[in-house]
């Protein structure tokens, strides 16, 4: 299979990252299957991804012309039949490796031989799941960051993923406008989760384990000291607090470690999750938005006096 070759995308699960990808490949000309079992998510990334692309075109990165090419080329479904014209599958749900491995099995029946299976998880290594994709050489993680801010995507390949596939994948993710990082072999995490996932360990045990400092006071740390443009707090609010709580369990159940779980449940399912805190999706999580309080000049300044209004969850 050549990178002419493929020209429909099926995207699995229509969450943020979902959004981003069927929005991306949509851009570049490629007919997009926005799909999800719950017509709930499909009914926001409906309303959603127009906005993304009017996002786009204030600040000049496509012209109204190119946004309405491109929303044209999506169709959103809840009918998984509806994939069985995809050239590559894209999947974006739920960190868990049995719920893919299960979606992945479901699309095996639906989608023809040629098809490329792809995975977007955050954590998980591939092999977990590929037996179940019922077409392992064709399979690996095409991981996407924010998709178009900071526009890079992993090429990580299982044990089984055939050369052509690795190699296909590179060229179609630089066909939409990323940067592919091809990795020899499987890792959890890739490099930036992996950077970032030991960034927010430490950022978590600091302000909310040990309660040792503020959660303002390790990003404007991050910030003036690492050069970070927001902290580990303020990108886990757009990353989303229920995603972080899924990949927590995830992993905790994993590796067996009851502290993790413990953690998941006390900490951010407790304080955040159960008050409907959530991140930037819900508009309260770690900060308050739209004008959270490290968007502010005086955030990186010592004049800076902490709001309780900021952080409601605390």
């Amino acid at each position: 299979m050549n990178l002419e070759d493929i020209r429909r995308i099926l995207v699995v699960g229509t969450g943020t990252m979902g959004q981003r990808i069927a929005l991306q490949c949509a851009r570049y000309g490629y007919e997009v299957i926005a799909y999800d079992c719950s017509a709930e998510s499909l009914a926001i990334a409906k309303a959603k991804i127009p906005v993304d692309a009017a996002e786009l075109v204030a600040q000049q990165r496509m012209t109204p012309e190119e946004s309405a090419a491109a929303l044209a080329r999506i169709t959103y479904t809840l009918n998984p039949e509806d994939g069985a014209t995809a050239d590559l599958v894209s999947e974006s749900v739920y960190e868990d490796p049995k719920l893919k491995a299960e979606v992945f099995a479901r699309f095996n029946t639906i989608c023809p031989p040629h098809t490329i299976f792809t995975t977007n998880t955050s954590t998980l290594l591939p092999s977990m799941y590929a037996a179940a994709t019922g077409r392992p050489a064709q399979f690996a993680a095409l991981h996407f960051y924010w998709v178009w801010d900071g526009n890079m995507a992993d090429v990580m390949p299982h044990p089984g993923t055939s050369p052509e596939t690795l190699e296909l994948l590179a060229a179609f993710a630089k066909g939409i406008g990323q940067v592919p990082l091809v990795f020899k072999k499987e890792v959890p995490g890739y490099v930036g989760n992996a950077l970032l996932g030991a960034l927010n360990n430490a950022a978590i045990k600091l302000a909310i384990i040990d309660e040792a400092v503020s959660i303002e006071d390790v990003d404007r740390t991050a910030m003036l000291v690492l050069g970070m443009p927001k902290g580990p707090f303020g990108i886990l609010d757009v990353v989303s607090l229920d995603t972080l709580w899924r990949i927590t369990v995830t992993n905790a159940k994993l590796s067996g470690d009851p502290g993790a779980l413990e953690f998941a449940e006390k900490f951010i399912k407790k304080r955040y999750l159960d008050k409907g805190l959530l991140g930037v999706k819900s508009g309260r999580g770690f900060y308050t938005y739209p004008n959270p309080a490290y968007s502010r000049p005086e955030f990186l300044t010592a004049d800076f006096i902490r709001n309780d209004d900021d952080s409601p969850s605390e």
